[in-house]
């Protein structure tokens, strides 16, 4: 048997987080002296905590850990290669946009270095007023967490998809985004994907014709937020306010594009003249 001490000094975690596992149900001493309170763990206990901190290196969460331990043995390497290859998909998205910060960073420094201000990108962003047509849309309405844009997108896009393939569904414009919330809210967002069709059934509506403030992004989706703030300037400064909800139209799917600068969105801000 080891004591708190060794089997923390092998493992290299303090006494502690030790207690602090032993409290949420992670890992228990294999025996508490009845007298003192010492814990004592087991040799055997030794293999277990290493795996605890190499699920930890990986990026899961005590919870998760603590799922993946609960397991039972017939389907515990199951789930822990399910597990394991979603981890992977999580921690290359966060590298690619490490890189993508990297690279505009690197940018931004070389801006700066010949004497150009980190935010003139934003001179470069075209605002246009145009007169929309109406369209009928196909659609679903979710509420969607940060967390849930990457994946949540091509999710419910899908699924818009094969209704139409499976009703026969005539296809008129490529998918598009509609944001309801009146505010941003990281645990969720009242979020419309629609495709625009041209059958009225149920799960469609219209979405009305009328002017908008458009700007075109050619590029990374990590831009839209700077388009935002471009249209919502304009809209002030030209006497413009919003009517509607703002949208985004993708006129090139980003599954199919070779790279970030190969995508194209559109993104519309339902307008008037103010009175």
């Amino acid at each position: 048997m080891l004591s708190i001490g060794e089997f923390s000094k092998i493992c290299e975690v303090s006494t502690k987080t030790l207690r602090y596992y032993e409290e949420i149900g992670l890992i228990h001493p294999d025996e508490i002296n009845p007298d003192n309170g010492y814990r004592y763990y087991s040799i055997k206990q030794l293999e277990k905590m290493l795996f605890i901190n190499r699920l930890k290196s990986y990026y899961f969460s005590l919870e998760e850990i603590k799922v993946i331990l609960e397991l039972e043995k017939d389907q515990s390497e199951e789930k822990l290669h399910t597990a394991l290859n979603r981890k992977r998909r999580e921690i290359n998205e966060k590298l690619n946009a490490f890189e993508c910060t990297l690279k505009q960073m690197s940018t931004d420094i070389l801006n700066l270095e010949k004497g150009i201000p980190i935010m003139s990108y934003l001179n470069r962003i075209d605002v246009q007023l145009v007169e929309t047509k109406p369209m009928n849309i196909l659609f679903m309405r979710q509420m969607m967490s940060s967390d849930d844009y990457a994946s949540g997108y091509g999710t419910y896009f899908s699924r818009l998809y094969e209704k139409i393939a499976s009703e026969k569904l005539t296809l008129l414009g490529t998918p598009m985004t509609i944001y309801h919330s009146p505010e941003y809210n990281p645990v969720g967002n009242d979020t419309e994907f629609a495709i625009p069709i041209e059958e009225t059934i149920k799960g469609t509506r219209a979405l009305s014709e009328g002017f908008c403030a458009r700007s075109v992004v050619e590029g990374s989706y990590s831009e839209l937020t700077s388009v935002f703030v471009k249209l919502r300037e304009w809209v002030e400064k030209e006497g413009y306010e919003m009517v509607n909800s703002p949208y985004e139209i993708y006129i090139t799917n980003p599954n199919q594009a070779n790279m970030d600068t190969d995508m194209i969105t559109e993104v519309y801000f339902p307008v008037k003249k103010k009175i």
